[in-house]
């Protein structure tokens, strides 16, 4: 079986969630009573395959974190990374931390709470087949390119699809892809990844794994929480289950 690393994206600023403090970072609000951060994580912890987890936070906000969610870290094996500037120099510096003998490491946003087990699974399969997948939904809404309030443009959108996270590469595959980025602040991992000629599978996910941007989009991920298909041994599978004791997460 591939040893799987898995990097926890959750250094961003929030500045479109209206964040001025770390408390208020759309990571670390409530979701169904456990914030978003633990929510994208605990998808991926318990994994057979997934031998190491790191959590990418911004260097101000690691003191309080560790103090606000030190009964959630006793109960977890994380590795807590400070970001960068960019996310990909955040990545970057969560990537060398990954051990030697992991073979294929996924990146997936702290702000991407509804993901399903079997989606994860599919991305994962198809990394080991290709060397790199990521989960994509395809547009279905009309496209149009806007400069200065009015539309300049209407794009075709055949052929269009809207990446998501997790992002999954060969662990050698995505160092050399780090190590021949230049300057290039790519907006994920795989445009690093295209760029150095290596093809990258799409693998179809769903409209329900949205990335939290705003108050909006806690909401409906509050409401979409309900329709995530769940494994029925979850209970035993999650230390942070729905039934599981709730002062984990208390103030």
């Amino acid at each position: 079986m591939s040893q799987f690393a898995v990097i926890i994206a959750a250094a961003g600023k929030s500045s479109r969630f209206g964040s001025t403090q770390p408390r208020e970072k759309k990571v670390f609000q409530d979701l169904r009573g456990r914030p978003v951060w633990l929510r994208s994580t605990e998808a991926f912890i318990n994994r057979e395959e997934v031998k190491q987890v790191l959590l990418l936070l911004s260097p101000e906000d690691v003191d309080w974190f560790k103090d606000r969610y030190k009964a959630n870290l006793a109960f977890l094996d994380l590795d807590i990374v400070p970001g960068g500037v960019e996310r990909v120099d955040s990545v970057q510096n969560a990537l060398a931390r990954v051990r030697a003998d992991i073979d294929f490491v996924a990146i997936h946003d702290a702000a991407r709470p509804v993901i399903a087990k079997e989606w994860i699974t599919s991305v994962f399969n198809a990394a080991e087949r290709s060397g790199a997948a990521i989960l994509a939904s395809p547009i279905s809404s009309t496209i149009k390119r806007v400069d200065r309030g009015e539309i300049r443009e209407t794009v075709p959108r055949a052929n269009l699809w809207a990446a998501q996270t997790p992002q999954v590469f060969s662990r050698k595959l995505l160092l050399e892809a780090y190590a021949k980025r230049s300057h290039l602040q790519a907006t994920d991992d795989a445009q690093l990844v295209e760029q150095i000629g290596h093809a990258v599978t799409i693998v179809e996910g769903s409209p329900m794994n949205l990335k939290i941007t705003s108050r909006e989009d806690l909401r409906m991920a509050d409401a979409l929480i309900d329709l995530l298909p769940r494994d029925k041994n979850i209970a035993a599978l999650h230390p942070f289950a729905d039934d599981k004791p709730k002062w984990l997460f208390s103030e």
